[in-house]
């Protein structure tokens, strides 16, 4: 209920673990039954669209901004990003700014994603790399076909 009256857009049995943390609430928009783990955090200064029954598990770090390192006042950079319906972003990931996840791809415990993941991929490592592929049966098949 705080993150809907903070601008948050959130579908039916979404659960935010009271420890998560959303850094601008109104840039939020989240499909049915996302979950957000303790101490998980999503920074976002521009727009996150999180799918249906995506996970962001405890301790893992979205990160939506960075700064443009050229620019003498340091300015601040921010992007949209998208975790696709049935990924799970695992305990203490990191997802860096610009990169998206797609549908039903695993990043691993304590991995970090420097460019994008690709549907159904399992990634991990330092910086995360594909290892395997998940069977797309694991999600509903009117999921499977979505470029989100």
């Amino acid at each position: 209920m705080l993150l809907r009256l903070f601008g948050a857009k959130l579908g039916a049995a979404c659960h935010f673990y009271p420890k998560s943390k959303i850094w601008a609430p109104w840039n939020l928009v989240c499909e049915d039954r996302v979950t957000l783990g303790d101490d998980a955090e999503l920074y976002n200064p521009s727009q996150f669209y999180l799918g249906s029954h995506c996970i962001v598990s405890q301790g893992a770090y979205i990160c939506g901004a960075s700064h443009d390192y050229n620019d003498p006042g340091f300015k601040l950079v921010s992007y949209s990003m998208t975790i696709g319906a049935y990924a799970w972003i695992c305990a203490k990931a990191i997802v860096h700014p610009r990169v998206n996840v797609g549908v039903g791809a695993i990043l691993g415990l304590g991995s970090v994603a420097t460019r994008d993941l690709e549907p159904f991929g399992i990634y991990a490592g330092l910086p995360a790399e594909k290892v395997k592929e998940r069977l797309p049966s694991a999600v509903p098949e009117e999921y499977r076909d979505l470029d989100r």
